[in-house]
């Protein structure tokens, strides 16, 4: 068991409503069944806007942005972590982004000790897609894995694309170093990771989606009990604003934009039917919340709705 240090504990604060925010922490939970969903901040990215308008129509796209709130010319979208306990199950979908991305993220340590969760308790890490803020927390300073004690997951497309050594060559100048930080740690973490496909149930009460993309792999999860649901969708909607108002327009941070297209209209309209709560990594305040459709698009509703 690894050794405690530099941490404090947190009393949680205990409630039975389905969606509590606790201000205060960034935290939210949502009731599913007998277990809770909760969100914890990795921090936050910084990133220029251009990234996130790609191909679309500039004028119309800053308009969009400015509507909420982004002027300048770089954009700083939430991380959130999500973590589902049961009882039995710690599951963490994800793992931030450790020291060695941003700044301003690779805050999950901290986070989840206002949960009252620490490495060790981690049962299972389930991984989305290996994008840097998503993956580089898997190891320490000592590149030693962080949560040493649990069964650590990834999609065997996902797995299978970034292992890949012609990667690192074909996915472009900017991505290159996604291509080598991720390989480094799989590499690293080979013996420890499992793979799975599409539609299994993963673990007891989560399935997996493919919901490909963002990255060729990418894979979001179906956390249910009985009739009570919520879809963990990573980044395969990445956003609160452009993704969700113009879900016709390709996404400039998408590797695969007209298939992220395809699997954003696929979600949304999933989420819709089903009348799903969803948590997404890069939505605003802890992530965590509803989506409501318009005349022309979707519109997310956070903690309020």
């Amino acid at each position: 068991m690894r050794a405690i240090s530099r941490r404090r504990f947190l009393q949680q604060t205990s409630g039975t409503a389905a969606l509590a925010l606790l201000s205060s922490r960034s935290v939210a939970e949502l009731a599913i069944g007998k277990g809770t969903l909760s969100t914890v901040s990795d921090g936050h990215l910084v990133l220029p806007k251009s990234f996130a308008i790609g191909s679309a129509p500039e004028q119309e796209a800053n308009k969009i942005l400015n509507a909420h709130g982004i002027n300048g010319e770089t954009i700083e979208p939430s991380c959130n972590i999500s973590v589902y306990r049961d009882g039995k199950n710690t599951i963490l979908f994800d793992v931030g982004a450790g020291p060695d991305f941003m700044p301003t993220a690779g805050n999950i340590i901290d986070s989840l000790a206002s949960i009252n969760v620490a490495p060790e308790d981690v049962t299972h890490v389930l991984i989305t897609h290996a994008h840097p803020d998503h993956i580089w927390g898997l190891l320490d300073d000592f590149d030693d894995p962080v949560f040493a004690n649990a069964v650590h997951m990834m999609g065997r497309r996902e797995w299978d694309y970034w292992w890949d050594p012609e990667t690192f060559n074909t996915i472009g100048q900017q991505r290159k170093i996604f291509a080598a930080g991720a390989r480094r740690r799989l590499e690293m973490m080979e013996d420890i990771f499992e793979r799975f496909n599409d539609g299994e149930e993963v673990v007891s009460g989560v399935s997996a989606i493919a919901t490909e993309g963002h990255t060729p792999g990418h894979m979001s999860f179906e956390v249910r009990s009985g009739t009570q649901a919520s879809l963990i969708i990573g980044d395969a909607i990445v956003n609160h604003h452009l993704a969700f108002e113009r879900p016709e327009w390709p996404s400039g941070s998408d590797q695969e934009p007209q298939k992220g297209l395809e699997t954003r209209r696929e979600l949304f309209d999933r989420i819709i039917t089903d009348k799903l709560s969803v948590v997404g990594f890069h939505f605003p305040g802890t992530g965590i919340g509803v989506v409501d459709q318009t005349a022309n698009g979707y519109r997310f509703l956070g903690e309020q709705a």
